[in-house]
């Protein structure tokens, strides 16, 4: 060429966008998280509801029915029939209030349940910080002797505890089946909190020691209302415990004045099995509260029990 200089053009490389797990490619490839689920996996949970959905659609038709009819036919045939649902009756529920007295097991249950689940979570949550924001010697091995609690059945304390507590007078009492209650269930409540704590931001306790705030300060104002769905997810796991629990309250409580729910229950029964309609009745009044504690604080539930499991 005259004049002029040949110019030869590079191609130019242009670098290929990286595909890595969690990249825009990788995310674009990866599976659809909240997608529709198979349709095998909606049948297993379907029949898993039912079953738990049937038996206490049992419990709660038995409930009504005469002694005869209970007696004499399944609940199912109920439905056989217009004619079987004119059947039904509050007669079973009338004679449990009168044999059982429900009514003061009722608040006895409560004057067991309310302080037996309370109690254990402030303690724990106070443990749980210590183990989780402070240093002090022994720490690490205080914790694991805690949790290694967790694998040691609390049938083998019941008979040292009765004597423990017939030594000290207080057998029969609100105060023996409280102290019992609180040591079973102290070390789940410790173990499950501290893990969650582990999860929260450390800068914020960095914050408040900058502030001057002390640890009783930093533990009431910031600590615990941020370890609000742990507690609330143990306070379903004790609260369900104690009241529904039936061996601590034989061997702490014993029939008497200061009974609690599952005692009268059992009271229902006779020597040979008559009567046992009336448990239909007696059970159905007894999961009124469970059922309003759990659905009051279910949305804590899988948030408090997951958080600490994946870290990262």
């Amino acid at each position: 060429m005259s004049g002029t200089q040949a110019v030869t053009a590079t191609p130019v490389q242009v670098p290929k966008e990286k595909t890595a797990l969690g990249g825009r490619t990788g995310r674009a490839r990866g599976p659809q998280v909240g997608g529709k689920a198979p349709i095998w996996v909606r049948i297993v949970l379907a029949l898993i509801c039912l079953a738990w959905i049937i038996p206490t659609l049992g419990l709660v038709i038995t409930s009504f029915r005469p002694k005869d009819d209970a007696n004499s036919s399944g609940w199912w045939t109920v439905f056989t029939s217009p004619a079987n649902f004119t059947r039904l009756t509050l007669e079973n529920y009338s004679e449990v209030f009168s044999k059982a007295d429900m009514g003061t097991a009722f608040v006895n249950s409560l004057a067991i349940t309310l302080p037996a689940t309370i109690i254990p979570i402030l303690i724990a949550a106070f443990a749980a910080y210590a183990f989780t924001f402070m240093v002090f010697p022994g720490r690490d091995l205080l914790l694991i002797l805690i949790v290694g609690l967790l694998v040691v059945p609390t049938q083998v304390a019941l008979v040292p505890l009765l004597r423990i507590y017939g030594d000290l007078g207080i057998s029969g009492t609100f105060l023996a089946i409280w102290l019992a209650h609180i040591g079973f269930g102290m070390p789940l409540a410790v173990y499950i909190t501290r893990n969650y704590m582990a999860t929260l931001p450390k800068e914020v306790i960095e914050s408040a020691k900058i502030d001057g705030a002390s640890h009783f300060q930093t533990f009431w104002r910031l600590i615990l209302p941020m370890s609000t769905p742990v507690l609330a997810s143990f306070a379903i796991f004790q609260f369900l415990w104690v009241w529904n629990d039936l061996l601590n309250a034989l061997v702490f409580i014993g029939p008497g004045p200061n009974q609690p729910l599952p005692i009268a229950l059992n009271q229902l029964l006779g020597n040979q099995g008559q009567g046992w309609q009336l448990l239909t009745a007696g059970g159905l009044f007894t999961m009124i509260v469970p059922i309003v504690v759990f659905l009051s604080l279910q949305r804590y539930f899988v948030r408090g029990l997951t958080a600490g499991s994946v870290k990262g």
